[in-house]
């Protein structure tokens, strides 16, 4: 059984716009420094402290599932749609649902990669736009090539998440109600939304 002090709470600027995900240290922390204005969701943690030495009472914190914090995000590009957000395996094996976009089946991360439809050798970026996940045996066998030179068939069109995505991509264990909160801040269009609410693959 998992240790329940492992779930994530989302964390949002005042606007309920989602920022990140944080342990149940750092959402105490935010709650005892009076950051958060206001908070949503079924309530995760009860932590208690010390006991009052003058009313025999022992302090405690609960923590909800969404903490909305006081202030803007300092970074206010990450919302622009022209904001890419770091391309790493572990988001990009999330967003594929570790499928390797070639042959269809599904790989624990060890056995998956990162393949550049366009090859870095033919000019291809390593953008989200442009990687997907392959297993090795897939990948090697395409190798610099691309997939229509390979005879190879990419299985869906590789695309670039929002930051909302971005965040939801990096979550473990999400709560329903972090999923819905999540859900309203994706584009209507999302892959990732399509397939959330169809309870679907990718590959629908």
């Amino acid at each position: 059984m998992s240790n329940p002090l492992h779930q994530q709470v989302l964390r949002t600027d005042v606007s309920g716009m989602p920022l990140e995900w944080v342990n149940y240290q750092q959402a105490t922390r935010l709650i005892a420094l009076g950051q958060v204005s206001y908070s949503l969701g079924e309530t995760i943690f009860h932590i208690r402290g010390g006991i009052n030495a003058l009313t025999g009472i022992q302090s405690e914190i609960s923590v909800d599932a969404i903490l909305a914090t006081n202030g803007h995000h300092p970074h206010a590009h990450l919302f622009l749609d022209s904001y890419v957000p770091p391309l790493s395996n572990k988001a990009l094996f999330r967003r594929d649902q570790s499928l390797c976009l070639y042959c269809g089946q599904q790989f624990p991360n060890n056995m998956l990669s990162r393949d550049h439809v366009k090859p870095l050798s033919q000019g291809g970026r390593d953008r989200w736009n442009n990687v997907v996940t392959a297993c090795k045996r897939c990948n090697n066998h395409k190798a610099s090539r691309t997939p229509e030179q390979a005879g190879m068939q990419l299985l869906a069109i590789p695309f670039t998440p929002t930051h909302a995505e971005y965040v939801y991509l990096q979550g473990r264990r999400i709560l329903a109600d972090q999923m819905d909160f999540l859900l309203a801040h994706f584009p209507r269009n999302s892959v990732l939304r399509r397939r959330v609410e169809q309870g679907g693959t990718l590959l629908d």
